[in-house]
């Protein structure tokens, strides 16, 4: 049996190394043997050729030694080994791991990267670990007996307290080097993150050129669309007159016909005399081939995708102040007004002009666009309705003003107006005109086949564009008046506060109208609203004590801007005021999306305020020379007209 401290074990490993030993030795014998006859054979065949008698003496030997099975398992054992087993079966385990540390290839050190890090790898690697992770490792670790433990309580107790300090230094400038590999650590991971960012952005830009790419050909496909659909409508309509001239040639004429169909030296006179050619020129012909500005059917996204607060476009518009301007849709169809009295039509995706409204005697006050329909307000106190549908324009053709990319600012010099319309162009637009009130117009919306307009003769005008006439007038004034003498007591919250009027503002600053609801912001700084049905006022909203200049609702809440600074928001339900703000100046103009509310406030960029977050935030050029008079937006797309007749576009 053996003994606790393991000397047969170990007498039976010493056996085995000792005949290990000896079998080293007795190969290392036959290998030195085998040396000297082969170094025998070469210099006999290298010296003398006479010594024949020495190399066949030589050959037979090596022939025999080569016949001893021993030999021949070696080498054989040697042609089978893989050069790391030759490696091993030399090189210790120790020696093998230092040369594979020290050593590296060449195709390994030109691949590193240039790096000015002045700490090593294993410094990283022992950062890494946890603070007094290595003092828990040492806590933990296994003692071998009872007296060790002994000696090291014994010497922890022998130190010194100088000793002590100094060991407690030791780890704390331990713990600071450690501090200084994590920063520098941290730093290298937010080097790495900016530069994967900045990949991302690129790769971002290329996908976005790619979208406005598509949305390009998208826009090409519906003008191609279009123009397939007008050869079909030519065709169909060539094939139908073909029908009916057949029709008629195939039906024998009678003897009143035949009759009727001869014709005098007179009546030949009358009908050469009746239109002369130039002016027989000049009608349109029923079937002549005209480029329609049709509503797009695809939506553009890809302003949806930029910053809030970036710039898509920015051009001269007007050389005076914008007084109006609406559009259908993003990168859609716009129209601005101003008081150089030109009414133009704007093509947002190439930023050119289209064409010019040519028909009103005054400067527009107000308009509205909703599809291919405009409604203009002037003050020659009339109203006109427009087709854009019957314009002659391809954006395809004329393309004179290289596109820019939408991703970066446009330059402030850029002029996209400087492609001139064709002068006929909006020639068939008008569609018909509304005269009714006795001073100008400076408000008015549409929706569906109703209109209703604001003037500065106090009044409301209810109009049916069917059949193109004043169906009802509304009397502001009047209105009021009823409302405080009839309203009770209890209705007292709603009674007009009996401010005068601002002699500087417009009378009707707003309006909106939805199926028979209307809502009406006056000079007085009270918000009406009317039912159309019985021409009554059935609810005042009051709070503001300046003149209202903007307004709109929804199905649960109305905006309203006002000269008083401030915007307020009513709960429709309650007529209360569910929130309100204010700004430094009076606020001009204001529009809201389903998420944000845009406002113009007399400085040089458009106030937003993110319903979501509460947010305020500016949007537009601040270093602007001109303020801001108009704002539109729609789904997170701002178009906004300044003093100075500049429009820009941007995403918010």
């Amino acid at each position: 049996m053996a003994s606790r401290d393991g000397s047969p074990a170990r007498h039976r490993r010493t056996a085995s190394e000792e005949s290990g030993m000896l079998g080293t030795a007795l190969t290392t014998r036959h290998i030195e043997a085998f040396g000297r006859k082969v170094t025998t054979t070469a210099t006999h065949l290298i010296g003398d050729p006479e010594s024949s008698v020495h190399y066949q003496h030589a050959m037979s030997a090596l022939q025999k030694e080569l016949r001893r099975p021993g030999i021949q398992q070696r080498v054989f054992s040697y042609a089978k080994a893989s050069p790391t087993e030759l490696v091993r079966s030399k090189l210790s385990t120790t020696e093998i791991q230092h040369r594979a540390l020290t050593y590296l290839p060449d195709e390994l050190l030109a691949n590193i990267p240039e790096d000015e890090n002045a700490y090593s790898l294993f410094q990283g690697f022992q950062a890494t670990l946890p603070e007094g992770e290595s003092e828990h490792r040492k806590k933990h670790k296994r003692r071998n007996s009872k007296g060790q433990r002994l000696l090291e309580a014994d010497d922890a107790e022998d130190k010194t307290p100088l000793e002590k300090l100094k060991k407690e230094r030791h780890g704390l400038n331990h713990r600071l080097e450690m501090m200084g590999v994590r920063k520098n650590m941290c730093s290298s991971e937010i080097r790495e993150i900016g530069n994967k960012i900045s990949n991302l952005n690129t790769m971002r830009k290329i996908v976005l050129d790619r979208l406005g790419d598509l949305e390009q050909d998208e826009v090409r496909s519906e003008q191609d669309l279009l123009e397939v659909d007008s050869k079909i409508e030519d065709l169909l309509e060539e094939l139908d007159d073909a029908a009916t001239l057949g029709h008629t040639t195939a039906t024998p004429p009678t003897e009143i016909e035949v009759e009727t169909e001869v014709t005098t030296p007179d009546t030949q006179d009358m009908s050469a005399s009746f239109m002369s050619a130039s002016i027989y020129g000049k009608l349109p012909s029923p079937k002549a081939k005209r480029n329609k500005l049709s509503r797009r059917k695809s939506t553009p996204i890809r302003h949806e995708h930029f910053e809030p607060g970036s710039s898509i476009k920015k051009f001269q518009a007007h050389n005076d102040m914008i007084t109006a301007l609406d559009f259908d849709a993003p990168f859609g169809t716009m129209v601005t007004s101003a008081l150089d009295d030109t009414v133009r039509v704007w093509d947002l995706n190439l930023g050119r002009c289209i064409g010019f409204l040519d028909g009103h005697h005054a400067s527009v006050r107000c308009l509205q666009v909703e599809d291919n329909l405009v409604a203009t307000g002037s003050m020659d106190a009339s109203i006109r309705l427009w087709d854009l549908s019957k314009a002659e324009y391809s954006p395809l053709e004329d393309t004179t003003i290289e596109e820019e990319d939408e991703d970066q600012p446009p330059s402030d010099n850029a002029d996209y107006s400087a492609a001139p319309p064709h002068t006929s162009s909006m020639q068939d637009c008008p569609l018909f005109t509304l005269e009714a009130h006795v001073d100008e117009v400076t408000a008015l919306h549409f929706r569906g086949d109703t209109l209703v307009s604001g003037s500065a003769d106090k009044t409301l005008r209810q109009w049916d564009l069917v059949k193109g006439r004043c169906v009802q007038t509304l009397d502001v004034l009047w209105a009021a008046a009823q409302a405080s003498s009839s309203m009770n007591t209890t209705d007292a919250k709603w009674r007009a506060t009996g401010r005068m009027p601002d002699a500087s503002a417009d009378f009707v600053g707003a309006l909106q109208c939805f199926d028979a609801a209307l809502a009406c912001g006056t000079a007085d700084g009270m918000v009406r609203l009317w039912d159309l049905r019985s021409g009554q006022v059935h609810r005042s909203l009051v709070g503001h004590t300046g003149p209202v200049t903007c307004l709109q609702f929804d199905d649960v809440h109305l905006v309203t801007g006002s000269l008083d600074r401030s915007i307020r928001i009513w709960d429709l339900r309650t007529g209360s005021i569910h929130d309100a703000y204010a700004y430094d100046n009076p606020v001009t103009s204001m529009m809201f999306d389903s998420r944000r509310i845009v406002a113009a406030v007399g400085e040089s960029v458009a106030k937003v305020y993110d319903k979501t977050d509460g947010r305020h935030w500016d949007c537009g050029d601040e270093e602007g020379k001109s303020s801001v008079e108009r704002v539109r937006v729609k789904d997170g797309y701002l178009t906004e007209g300044r003093k100075d007749g500049v429009v820009g576009i941007w995403t918010c």
